[in-house]
């Protein structure tokens, strides 16, 4: 499912968070997508949930603050690895006033690089750290059954993110994601 990219392979976004997409590699139960993360002093993604992936990450440098929704904050030093099981949301951050570097891995890869890309081209776009409002429809509205933002009112992700999807559709604002791979069942 992942598409033709040339490893490694980076996209960053405007709010301080950076991926290096290292390679893919081939793994029991699907491909491996191994990367390096980094985020500045307060960045790292919103709460969110992969449904169909395990992610792994090991801090390098920097401390890294985690959560998993409805828990209390934990933190995590250079040599500690944090697993994210599928299905758990979560979100990580650089905690402190130095940047955040991990390794790590995100099993199975499915449409991950393609999805995160056009999430950071999305708030790129917008200028800030929520995506601009089609692509944000389109990508959680396509991928829902494989990523969730959980802190995003169930309002807005089934009534609201379909119609503004629709509309986009109308209006021609998704020719950038013709050959987007198909979501998962």
């Amino acid at each position: 499912m992942q598409m033709n990219y040339k490893y490694p392979y980076t996209i960053e976004n405007c709010v301080g968070e950076k991926i290096i997409f290292q390679s893919v590699e081939p793994s029991n139960g699907g491909d491996k997508v191994i990367l390096d993360a980094y985020c500045k002093p307060g960045a790292g993604p919103a709460m969110h949930t992969h449904f169909k992936q395990e992610e792994s990450l090991t801090v390098v440098s920097g401390k890294m603050g985690y959560q998993l929704l409805g828990e209390e904050p934990k933190t995590a030093t250079a040599g500690e690895t944090v697993l994210f099981t599928k299905g758990t949301p979560h979100k990580f951050w650089a905690e402190g006033q130095e940047e955040l570097h991990c390794k790590g891995w995100i099993h199975p890869a499915n449409s991950i690089v393609f999805f995160l890309s056009a999430v950071y081209a999305a708030q790129n776009k917008s200028g800030k750290g929520e995506p601009e409002p089609f692509d944000g429809a389109y990508l959680l509205t396509k991928y829902a059954s494989e990523y969730d933002m959980p802190e995003i009112p169930s309002f807005v992700k089934k009534v609201i993110f379909p119609i503004t999807n629709f509309m986009g559709r109308i209006l021609g604002k998704y020719k950038h994601f013709e050959d987007s791979p198909s979501a998962l069942k």
